[in-house]
């Protein structure tokens, strides 16, 4: 995985959430707290999201094969859309059924400084991997805001694991309230409205998470800037004048493909078109070193069809990126 994948705050989180939920558990144990039990499967299923981000960003770097002639740059993608479904299951509707039940059941918790302790302590320690994620974060973000990075990153584990961190703090906020007033008013249905309260905050993060890794899964274009690099490569006012139109894709993070149909003059020899798009390559790759796949079409530029519009049958998404570029 390359250093964008946030491989560093995905280790983080993975040694946080494992000690925190073995703390949690032994924390249910002896208290009998719901709000424990659903924070302790919460961090367990982190835990398993984390090794789920490891194992896609591992299998991403296989060769390309005959079958597979891009090579498997999405299976990030794939096993980020994983993680979104295993925090909606095992995390969010386990912990609103077991708020529920505990509603319904309500009893008195027991040594009360075990779950206080443990929440105390699983705050500082998601405190800390989550400083981690924004560290490795801040680089990638650069003047864009929380979020619209996690709109627009390529690469999903940094987002996933941001986004985790934030919902295992108001997690624990919101176990160590249900908690507290359960303690305070001796009403253990407080602890089950704070465990019903985790439930639904985590199935709101699942589903953001399976909305926006759903969008890399279909195939996003390269972001603005670097399709107008591209462009601005691409032409060089001597063989190649002009761009006709354009389609970006987004094989992996660190993936790009990029087909373009370019105008060239009508008196230019074969051997000066293939040279010139040889050199159109060579530029685009040092404009942008992620287009990793780069198809150029020759086409003579002709006003008369420029005027009658992008072409909605010129490739499968319809009409072209930029139709003003005709």
């Amino acid at each position: 995985m390359s250093a964008s994948g946030g491989t560093k705050a995905i280790v983080a989180a993975l040694a946080a959430n494992l000690a925190i939920a073995a703390s949690k558990f032994v924390a249910f144990a002896f208290s009998g707290s719901s709000s424990m039990l659903a924070e302790g499967v919460h961090s367990l299923a982190d835990s398993g999201n984390q090794a789920l981000l490891l194992v896609g960003g591992k299998k991403a770097q296989r060769e390309a094969t005959p079958q597979h002639p891009f090579g498997y740059g999405r299976e990030r993608y794939i096993y980020a859309f994983l993680v979104s479904i295993v925090l909606f299951s095992v995390g969010g509707m386990f912990a609103i059924y077991e708020g529920y039940e505990k509603i319904k059941h309500p009893h008195e918790i027991e040594h009360w400084y075990w779950p206080v302790g443990v929440l105390l302590f699983a705050i500082i320690a998601e405190g800390f991997s989550f400083r981690t994620a924004i560290k490795e974060s801040n680089p990638l973000r650069g003047d864009h805001s929380w979020t619209e990075f996690v709109r627009r990153a390529k690469a999903p584990e940094l987002p996933v694991v941001l986004l985790e961190d934030l919902g295992a703090l108001v997690g624990l906020v919101l176990a160590l309230g249900g908690v507290g007033l359960a303690l305070l008013t001796g009403d253990g249905v407080w602890d089950g409205i704070g465990t019903v309260c985790i439930g639904v905050l985590l199935v709101l993060i699942a589903l953001v998470l399976a909305a926006e890794t759903k969008s890399l899964l279909l195939g996003e274009s390269a972001g603005t800037d670097e399709v107008h690099k591209i462009e601005t490569a691409i032409v060089d006012g001597d063989t190649v004048t002009r761009v006709i139109h354009m389609r970006t894709l987004h094989l992996g993070p660190e993936e790009l493909l990029v087909a373009a149909k370019i105008a060239v003059r009508h008196d230019d020899t074969a051997t000066e078109i293939a040279t010139a798009i040889d050199a159109a390559e060579a530029r685009i790759r040092q404009a942008v070193p992620i287009a990793r796949v780069i198809y150029l079409e020759p086409d003579i530029y002709s006003e008369t069809e420029a005027a009658k519009g992008p072409d909605p049958a010129a490739s499968p998404g319809g009409p072209a990126q930029h139709p003003t570029d005709h």
